[in-house]
């Protein structure tokens, strides 16, 4: 929002100084008309820093009460996270309280994150809700430090200062610190948004089965870096595509963030041609009608970078952001990194997506549901209930017959019965459901085939990376064999969906005294503290015997059972644990 009256700055300049020589009025004049855009420029290229030294200058040449200098300063002390201070400047600009207005933002995000807590690391700045949130917060910083790093050295930059990150506690808050609206965030699934100079970050608590919420962390500081590069020039078809082939760059190497379903989809689109045109993705992806056509058009952008990539590497990339920053158009900048016509590029793309191995059917799609609009919201599901709901995703009617049929053997304690009709479902359908490859792998589990159930959660891996259930339960495996190294990267896995299921944290807790890693035991002991209201002298009872050899691998304390999982391994009596402590 460009500032409208900046004629009343030229103007109290001239009834400052009435008595100065015209000639003398006239620089004043022009300096602060000069100052005044390079502020705004500054901040529309994202560089606040900048825009403050551009500020102070204008400062020291203009009265402290003018209506467009309050309005820049409050819009530098909102980006630089003063949001005090940004409110009683604004507020001295007659700003209008209103939706959108900057006023109203700074007053939201104020009362949002007033009582946050916050931890620091050399570069980051990270704010969260005080209570469970706080098991973040080492994992958070580690993140995105290494997100730091890699893109330091894939693409050369480094952000001054330390970046500020805020955590919200659902979507209705995330609405208010943005500029998308509630209905935008639960049509296309938004999570996260960098805006502001800073990233803003919904909780994990607030999604009914978890999310990727280390990706989407690393996802939206590459946006930052993107947009300070280029001075905020990359249009959105490029800026989301930077943003989603790198961001697996802070766990390794970059393009591991496609997911076998959002591949699958592209696969239809592709097939049905029904692609997203470029010019449709702007402003933003999160505008767009549907989640399936967000999901599209990440893919397709994902594919675009992904060919720059592959034919011309990190300096292709650097190239076309800085292209971007001199100037050139996003079709200019692509040719000049690709050394081809944009329409060369643009078909070159396509038979780049072409020649992806799609799945041969539609996956069910990893969609980000709020717990607000979770179906089972309400149910309370306890120890080994029976849930025909789980299957509800599948729609081969015989194999949801056969794993109902498992279900009620199950429920009767019949559980070679149960594995019986499991198989046949997923005979049916392999690893294209979670729900079935779980229950069945958890029925093998309690009749001891431990083999044949790691068997099934990999190949259900292989189709759901990432999902957080499925990894605890073939971390159960790996931790009753004792093979730590690849327990604690499983369950490293799955906190990476779901950091708030204590059963990740005491099982970590248990493979970190194993490996000597004494730091990381004293981290996942308050972690799970925080989420189990136990005593530390409790958590560590618990974690010492979290998988007795002499008990069923699978048969637990639901207290410590959550997010679709089945029962825990058993720990030994303790209080129950505190129900989501800090919401």
């Amino acid at each position: 929002m460009a500032w409208k009256n900046i004629p009343s700055l030229l103007l109290a300049l001239a009834l400052l100084l009435p008595l100065a020589p015209a000639r003398a009025q006239d620089a004043l004049k022009a300096e602060a008309k000069e100052r005044l855009s390079k502020v705004e420029a500054a901040l529309d290229g994202w560089d606040v820093p900048g825009a403050r030294r551009e500020l102070q200058a204008l400062e020291g040449i203009v009265p402290e009460d003018v209506e467009p200098l309050k309005y820049f300063q409050g819009r530098v002390a909102f980006e630089e996270g003063h949001y005090t201070e940004a409110i009683e400047q604004l507020k001295a600009a007659n700003i209008e309280d209103k939706p959108g207005s900057y006023l109203r933002l700074a007053k939201d995000t104020q009362a949002i994150v007033k009582d946050h807590a916050h931890a620091e690391s050399e570069h980051f700045i990270f704010y969260y809700p005080k209570g469970k949130d706080e098991v973040l917060v080492p994992y958070a910083l580690e993140t995105l430090e290494s997100i730091h790093r890699a893109l330091a050295e894939d693409l050369g930059h480094r952000p001054p200062g330390k970046i500020r990150v805020e955590v919200v506690n659902n979507a209705r808050e995330l609405s208010k610190v943005s500029t998308l609206t509630y209905q935008q965030i639960q049509t296309t699934g938004t999570i996260a948004i960098c805006k502001f100079n800073k990233l803003m970050v919904t909780s994990p608590k607030a999604v009914a089965r978890g999310y990727d919420w280390q990706d989407t962390l690393a996802h939206e500081y590459i946006h930052l870096v993107v947009s300070q590069m280029s001075h905020n020039t990359v249009p959105i078809w490029l800026h989301e595509g930077l943003a989603k082939f790198l961001e697996s760059r802070w766990r390794g190497k970059p393009g591991l963030a496609m997911t076998p379903s959002t591949l699958a989809l592209l696969g239809r689109r592709v097939k049905d041609d029904k692609l997203i045109p470029f010019e449709k993705m702007h402003p933003s992806i999160a505008m767009l009608p549907t989640a399936e056509d967000a999901a599209t058009a990440f893919a397709e952008v994902y594919f675009a970078i992904d060919y720059v990539y592959e034919t011309q590497g990190n300096k292709g990339l650097r190239e076309i952001i800085l292209g971007l920053r001199d100037g050139k158009t996003d079709k200019k900048s692509v040719e000049a990194a690709t050394g081809m016509p944009f329409p060369l590029f643009e078909k070159s793309w396509l038979a780049h997506i072409k020649k992806q191995s799609f799945p041969k059917e539609l996956l069910p799609r990893e969609e980000v549901v709020l717990k607000e609009n979770a179906k089972d919201k309400d149910e309370k599901k306890k120890g080994r209930e029976i849930s025909f709901g789980d299957f509800a995703e599948v729609t081969e009617v015989p194999a949801r017959k056969f794993a109902h049929l498992g279900e009620l053997m199950r429920e009767r304690n019949r559980t070679r019965a149960a594995a019986e009709e499991y198989a046949k479902a997923h005979k049916l359908v392999g690893d294209k459901y979670e729900s079935v490859s779980n229950k069945y792998a958890l029925a093998l589990l309690e009749l001891r085939r431990l083999d044949e159930a790691e068997n099934v959660l990999r190949g259900s891996l292989r189709l759901h990376p990432g999902s957080p259930s499925t990894s605890v339960h073939l971390g159960r495996i790996l931790l009753f064999r004792k093979d730590y190294p690849k327990a604690r990267q499983t369950y490293l896995e799955a906190l990476a969906a779901d950091p708030f299921d204590p059963e990740i944290h005491i099982a970590l807790m248990r493979i970190h005294e194993a490996l000597g890693e004494t730091a990381l035991v004293t981290r996942t002991r308050a972690a799970s503290v925080v989420l189990t209201g136990l005593k530390p002298e409790e958590v560590n009872q618990v974690a010492q015997e979290f998988l007795r050899e002499d008990k069923e691998l699978v048969e637990g304390d639901e207290a410590l059972s959550g997010n679709g999982k089945d029962a825990a391994p058993k720990p030994p009596a303790a209080p129950a644990p505190a129900k989501d402590a800090g919401h």
